[in-house]
């Protein structure tokens, strides 16, 4: 044991050392000349054949074998931030003609979640391909939805795709000085803000002078506009009720400028606003009556602002949730009611100029298929009324570089950002999770009354499925056990693991319950589809299915199944991790927990396949089939404490909790197998029964004589009239 830890901590410390010297200081200002090496430039301009020296600016010319320059090669992520629904940047290379074409686009690197977990990469790797033949010059801002190829479940990862591709390629064409494409001269007055301007006013006022500004569309309208797509399907799903309802009722207003703000907000919410925002930083406040939210609910769990987006020129920016803050009441005399009141404010790193035109697009979708949604953009237009605004001179020009900010930056934030918008799942798991310590510590406590400690376990299996596994899709796969291995080998940073909190926690918590309690912890307690099939199986049970029970020369030999899937897995993500997780697709974890059964037929088929099995033999899957199951077991006998009790009479003679166990983890012989135990508790259950456990109930027989012998003595003893036994015998 002592070796092994030895080696343990060795390796620990070369693991520590290698990520260390992959986060440290030296890095290029520049990210492209990282993902060139692998990336053949014929691949993002036609014809190339190699690569010519990187300028200043990270543009890479890209040659034909003659040497001749036919265009050149950027990493967006140089030159604009590009963000993407996990907090880290999407990394797309692409390729720029000498007339400001788009030759080719590649996805080179990203951690998008829905991505990874869900939607097949090959999907969205099709619709950057679209942008082959793109003509840069007909861009004049960021497009609307309905002119991109959306993919379901993606929305804003190929929202920030597309915008970081196009402004990238102007910015890049504007660098290169291409024809139509120089940077226009700033001329004549400018406006900015007066915050010295205005006054305190009511609702109807500044609706009549520009300070508000509405979007509201009916019923029929939005019903219209669907059926203006095409598809046959929106009539299905079209909306019930009043053609003149409003279904989207919107109002808005920049309320960093004084008089606004403090006559929708009051001067107490006003001035909290203000104490809370950074030099530079703007605000504006949406107010919603109608049926649709332009809020949704995406943002509980993901952190960000799907529906709408701010636009100015050629910056876009979405709000996080940690820009948000929501209004409780409207100052301002005469407002109307709302159901959604939100303020959001704007960083000042976004660029936004408070007294220049911008747009609020709304996107409005509607359901067409399990999985598949169509989309519609609305424009609400906004510029700050003149009152608001005073006439400057204009700066002196200046031509500064394209500087993009430093991933490093964004970086070492990220993690810790998710963790703030993710705080109350935080402490919802750690919480269970610190429940499901308390019960394993005094699993004797615990395992007094069996109802009662039936009563908790199923409990905690319907939260671990609903709130682990669906609502917060933190379901553990083999596939990060590939991922940690294949990144001790590569560019190991912490800070990937870091930025799914859940997911981390939960690891955590796995490596410090293999070494108390073997692999049993997660398995029988936190893997939410674990906790599926165990339910399923006492649905099951509740309607009389009858249940199998497998010889245990054929069990004891399936055990091994697992084992060789997952060793298979492993060896094929030494070859190639992409392919390894699609032959992961073993595990239907995706489909059950992380999608909910909303994908293609084939993998809902696999899914049930594994489920139904499940009826007549408890947690078939677990036992069979599960490679995350297999790849925690291995470890599981390193497990430094014995904590399950057995008596010597365990296995021989008596065989009850051998017959009893649920997943058949207690051999014949009476030894608990813990590569194969999930810590269900069950033979701790009967370990204390007193009607069922031979042992205490022989324990029980014992006592119960030993305490009627003591009473009798004490009886006798007790009763003057018969006296002691001896003088009894004497008198006779």
């Amino acid at each position: 044991m002592n070796t092994l830890l030895a080696r343990l901590t060795r390796c620990f410390l070369l693991t520590l050392a290698l990520a260390l010297s992959a986060a440290g200081p030296g890095q290029a200002q520049n990210l492209i000349s990282g993902f060139l090496d692998d990336l053949d430039p014929a691949e993002v301009v036609p014809g190339a054949a190699s690569y010519g020296t990187e300028r200043a600016d990270g543009l890479v010319p890209a040659l034909d074998a003659a040497g001749e320059t036919l265009g050149w090669v950027f990493l967006t992520s140089d030159f604009v931030p590009t963000t993407g629904y996990s907090g880290k940047p999407i990394h797309v290379v692409a390729g720029l003609s000498p007339d400001a074409i788009l030759t080719g686009a590649k996805l080179v690197k990203h951690s998008e979640p829905i991505v990874l977990v869900g939607i097949p990469e090959s999907e969205i790797r099709a619709v950057i391909d679209h942008y082959t033949g793109f003509d840069l010059s007909t861009v004049s801002g960021p497009r609307d939805t309905g002119d991109l190829e959306i993919v379901s479940g993606a929305t804003v990862t190929i929202m920030v795709i597309d915008d970081s591709i196009l402004r990238a390629g102007v910015k890049a064409a504007r660098a290169l000085g291409l024809e139509g494409f120089a940077a226009p001269a700033q001329v004549g007055p400018t406006r900015e803000i007066d915050r010295d301007t205005g006054e305190i006013t009511d609702w109807e006022t500044m609706a009549g002078n520009g300070a508000l500004r509405r979007l509201v569309l009916s019923v029929e309208t939005i019903n219209a506009d669907f059926a203006a797509l095409g598809d046959p399907r929106t009539e299905k799903e079209a909306e019930d009720g009043p053609p003149d309802d409003a279904y989207v009722d919107i109002w808005t207003a920049l309320v960093s400028h004084p008089a606004t703000g403090r006559s929708l907000l009051g001067d107490k919410v006003y001035d909290n606003l203000m104490a809370k925002m950074e030099p530079g930083d703007e605000a504006i406040a949406i107010f919603g009556a109608g049926r649709w939210s332009f809020k949704g609910s995406g943002y509980v769990r993901g952190g960000i602002f799907d529906r709408f987006q701010l636009i100015q020129g050629d910056i876009s920016y979405r709000f996080f949730d940690r820009n948000h803050n929501r209004i409780v009441d409207v100052a301002a005399e005469g407002a109307p009611d709302f159901t959604e009141m939100d303020l959001f404010i704007i960083p000042a790193s976004a660029g936004f100029d408070p007294a220049a035109p911008f747009r609020l697009q709304f996107l409005v979708s509607r359901a067409v298929g399990p999985i598949e949604k169509l989309f519609l953009t609305y424009d609400l237009g906004y510029e700050l009324p003149a009152p608001y605004t005073r006439t400057v001179a204009p700066p002196p020009a200046v031509s500064e570089p394209v500087v993009s900010p430093p991933e490093s930056e964004a970086r070492e934030a990220l993690w810790q950002r998710i963790w703030r918008t993710k705080s109350t799942e935080v402490v919802i798991l750690g919480a269970a999770l610190a429940m499901l310590s308390g019960i394993f510590f005094f699993q004797s406590l615990a395992t007094r009354n069996a109802r009662l400690f039936s009563t908790i376990r199923t409990v905690y299996l319907v939260f671990t499925l609903v709130f682990i596994g669906w609502i917060a899709n933190a379901q553990l796969s083999v596939v990060n056990i590939l991922a940690v291995v294949n990144a001790l080998f590569s560019d190991f940073e912490w800070n990937t693991f870091l930025m799914d909190p859940l997911i981390f926690i939960l690891w955590f918590a796995v490596a410090a319950s293999l070494l108390f309690w073997a692999r049993g912890a997660y398995c029988g307690w936190l893997c939410p589809f674990g906790a599926m099939q165990e339910l399923l199986n006492k649905v099951a049970r509740l309607l009389r299915i009858p249940q199998v029970t497998l010889p245990w020369g054929l069990h004891e030999r399936l055990w091994a199944l697992k084992y060789v899937i997952f060793l298979g897995l492993f060896g094929l993500s030494l070859y190639s991790l992409e392919l390894a997780e699609r032959w992961a697709e073993v595990e239907p974890f995706k489909t059950a927990i992380i999608l909910k059964f909303a994908r293609p037929l084939p993998f809902v088929l696999i899914a049930v396949a594994f489920l139904l099995p499940g009826l007549f033999i408890e947690r078939f899957y677990c036992r069979y089939v599960c490679p995350l199951g297999g790849g925690l077991a291995i470890p599981a006998r390193m497990h430094m404490f014995r904590w399950l009790k057995r008596y010597n009479e365990c296995g021989n003679p008596c065989q009850l909790c051998a017959k009893d166990c649920p997943v058949d983890a207690i051999h014949p012989t009476g030894e608990i197998n813990p590569n194969e135990c999930i810590s269900c508790l069950n033979c701790q259950v009967l370990y204390q029964d007193h009607d069922r456990c031979p042992v205490v109930i022989k324990r029980d027989k014992r006592r119960e004589r030993s305490a009627a012998s003591a009473a009798s003595l004490a009886a006798a003893t007790e009763r003057p009239d018969l006296g002691h036994p001896n003088q009894l015998s004497n008198a006779k």
